[in-house]
């Protein structure tokens, strides 16, 4: 019989370790005060005067164990002791007696034995023989939750459990739920690794067939038999064999198209597992006869756009789906070219006609054979190759004639396409033609990576593409977007030959992160990845660096927003600081004739802006010199650009954007009218330290690109400055004095002068 025992919250122990001396104890001293309070630091329970008594053993600890119609025991459990004497004891207080049949089980959650010999299993073994079917049935409910319990497990294997089970299954008299039960106690038992798969015999397995191949009524059935026939599959090169000549692809075709979830991933499970089992030839003749069927386009509309999420197990099942497939592209990745080959040099003529031959043209008609050669080596230079010969490119493996494949299925399927990229760039003579041959070689190496082709599928991975189910030909059509991407990003980089591994570099980020994004249709992916512009990857990697850098960490962005009211002060500190300097400006005349030259400047109570014309080539003037003022109270708004009166007196011709650009004005109250202060800027700096000073002086915000600028570098300084841990570390107020010259420049050596 099972005792359930409940173990201390104290206690530390796992059921396991009972018995071993090896369970998990209470750290720190444990003691015991006079009045009975727990305490783990000595002084702490409150009472005035203690009488400390040392805690038990370590290795000791309480349960509680019960069973049925007697009274709980509290017990102390040393964990030295072996199990069959804590089970003595325990039974001799209940005065029981044959203890070793006896075993402990958890009371609640897991339900699990603590033990390696219970009468429990004999029991339950013994309720599957009954003649009840019923009988059978309670047995079976009873020994399905408990067969997950590796310890039970090998009591029921110990007892020939596999063998009653598997003669229950065998026989088929119960094909409702005594065989679901069955099926499923089977595997739960099998997949603690106690007994191989090997070991199951060949009429037991075509039994299991029957099931798959059967339509029962029992829906719990199928995804049970699939599933139990996926483990023999994966384990059992032989028996693999057997399940997949007995079970049809037809079979497994129907089960994916019932709207059940559990019983479509079970089907897709054994479909890889067979994949995964038979031989290359074997594996594109199925994969092909699946593809007729139109396998991909149920998976694409019934499976990933499935109203039910789907979930982990069936992402991974169509993960190997996907790998296993382009699997089959590693054959042609790891051929090389043959130059003895006369169709793969008939494939390679086909390419150049069509990037320069018209329609009903030949090669160099009338042409000597020697002309001709020279010129046909000529042409495949302009298509990209980097020898006159093209097999000595496609020597290369990877990607060896899965590259050739690319170029072929471009140019056929996207004709247009092809030849505007070949002329567009065989034409150029400024060395920024991009190389299509060149590049299309290294981005069939570059896919291959991205895809992991002919890489063996991970036990985990989940991470299949959506897009690739949703494409024929998959793999090429995404090397003709990312042909074209190619060309794309080498124009926007302005790239030459010499750039071409950089270009490559960016065409890898922009596929990788595309690809990530997981895209549901290809058309999707064309559309994400050309809006991954170059200017756009380089800003996602000033981001990614700032985040590695913990720049855009929540604390530090909290950070940097209390220290931006201090700069921004710093910031006005020196626009204004600035205008008191003053700044020398030109006056532009509407008759074009040689400028006038006026010096402005803010008083340094920043109450007056003073002004006055001045002579060109004299030094600034006083302050007390300059005969106009405008008193900053007056002053009303700024306007820059357009928006000024003396830019708009002078019209909008080109000639006069840079004009606009440097131009702002202040707006004041003179007597009942509004007058207007209009400057022209010497320099853009000039523009933006005026315009932020005058909006200081206006109460209002200082927007100004430079702002931005200082803004942002005092930050950066300030942020790390404050990172640094200087609390005792004295900063000079003053920087460090150069130290003197040394007493002579031996350690200098002149490279130009030569050694006799």
């Amino acid at each position: 019989q099972a005792l359930s025992c409940s173990l201390g919250r104290d206690c530390g122990t796992s059921g396991s370790d009972i018995g071993k001396g090896g369970a998990s104890r209470p750290q720190g001293p444990q003691t015991r005060c006079a009045l009975g309070r727990r305490c783990t630091v000595y002084g702490k329970c409150g009472h005035p005067h203690p009488s400390w008594t040392m805690a038990p053993p370590r290795n000791v600890v309480k349960i509680a164990v019960q069973m049925r119609d007697a009274i709980p025991q509290l017990i102390q459990l040393d964990q030295a002791k072996p199990l069959a004497a804590v089970l003595k004891e325990v039974c001799d207080a209940w005065s029981l007696t044959h203890s070793e049949r006896y075993a402990l089980q958890f009371a609640d959650g897991h339900r699990r034995y603590i033990t390696e010999n219970d009468l429990e299993a004999e029991q339950l073994l013994g309720g599957l023989q009954s003649e009840s079917r019923e009988g059978r049935r309670e047995a079976l409910r009873c020994l399905v939750p408990l067969a997950s319990d590796m310890t039970f497990a090998r009591e029921v294997i110990s007892r020939n459990g596999l063998e009653r089970l598997g003669t229950i299954i065998e026989d088929g008299d119960d094909l409702g739920e005594g065989l679901a039960l069955s099926l499923r106690a089977f595997s739960e038992l099998m997949e603690h690794g106690v007994v191989s798969w090997e070991t199951l015999t060949i009429p037991f397995v075509r039994k299991v067939v029957c099931y798959v191949n059967m339509n029962l009524m029992d829906a719990s059935v199928p995804p049970l038999a699939l599933g139990l026939l996926e483990s023999v599959t994966l384990s059992s090169p032989a028996l693999g064999q057997l399940v997949k000549s007995e079970v049809p692809l037809d079979r497994l075709l129907v089960h994916l198209q019932v709207m059940n979830q559990q019983l479509q991933t079970k089907a897709m499970a054994l479909l890889t597992a067979l994949l995964q089992g038979a031989s290359p030839v074997e594996r594109k003749h199925m994969l092909d006869y699946l593809w007729q069927k139109n396998l991909r386009q149920f998976i694409y509309k019934n499976i990933i756009h499935s109203a039910v999420p789907m979930g982990d197990e069936m992402a991974h099942h169509l993960y190997v789906l996907q790998a296993l497939t382009l699997g089959l592209l590693e054959a042609r990745m790891r051929t090389p070219l043959d130059p003895y080959s006369q169709e793969q040099r008939e494939q390679l003529q086909v390419l150049r006609q069509a990037a320069f031959e018209a329609e009903g043209e030949s090669l160099g008609a009338g042409l000597s054979a020697d002309r001709r050669r020279s010129l046909c080596a000529r042409e495949f230079r302009k298509l990209g190759f980097s020898n006159s010969n093209p097999a000595q490119d496609l020597e290369r493996v990877p990607p060896g004639l899965l590259a050739l494949d690319n170029m072929l299925y471009f140019s056929r399927n996207s004709p247009s396409a092809y030849s505007r990229f070949v002329l567009e760039n065989s034409s150029r003579e400024d060395k920024h033609e991009c190389p299509f041959a060149r590049g299309s070689i290294q981005l069939t190496v570059l896919l291959c990576e991205l895809l992991r082709v002919g890489e063996p599928c991970s036990e985990t991975a989940q991470d299949f593409s959506p897009m690739f189910f949703g494409q024929d030909q998959s793999f090429h059509e995404l090397f003709c977007v990312g042909i074209q991407l190619l060309n794309k990003t080498w124009k926007e980089m302005r790239a030459t030959q010499e750039d071409f591994d950089k270009v490559m570099q960016v065409v890898r980020e922009q596929l990788a992160r595309t690809l990530a994004l997981k895209p549901t249709s290809l058309e999707l992916f064309r559309t994400k990845v050309n809006a991954l512009t170059y200017g756009e990857v380089l800003r996602l990697r000033q981001t990614e660096r700032l985040h590695q850098e913990g720049t855009l960490a929540p604390p530090i962005l909290e950070l940097r927003e209390k220290l931006k009211p201090e700069l921004m002060g710093l910031i006005r500190q020196q626009r204004l600081l600035r205008l008191c300097e003053g700044t020398l400006f030109r006056k532009i005349s509407s008759r074009r004739r040689q400028d006038k030259l006026w010096f402005c400047c803010l008083s340094p109570n920043h109450k007056v802006l003073q002004y006055g014309d001045m002579e060109e080539g004299t030094s600034p003037p006083a302050l007390e010199s300059l005969p106009e003022q405008l008193p900053v109270a007056d002053m009303r708004a700024l306007l820059t650009g357009k928006d000024c009166p003396h830019v708009r007196e002078k019209g909008s011709g080109k000639q006069n954007k840079d004009f606009y650009e440097l131009a702002f004005s202040v707006s004041y109250d003179h007597g009942e009218e509004e007058a207007y202060l209009n400057f022209i800027a010497p320099s853009k700096r000039e523009f933006y330290l005026w315009t932020d000073g005058l909006n200081a002086l206006l109460g209002s915000p200082m927007g100004s690109e430079q702002t931005r600028l200082d803004l942002e570098q005092l930050l950066s300084m300030e942020t790390k400055l404050r990172l640094l841990e200087l609390e005792n570390v004295p900063i000079p107020e003053r920087p460090p004095p150069v130290p003197p010259p040394p007493t002579n420049f031996n350690f200098c050596y002149d490279c130009s002068i030569a050694e006799p």
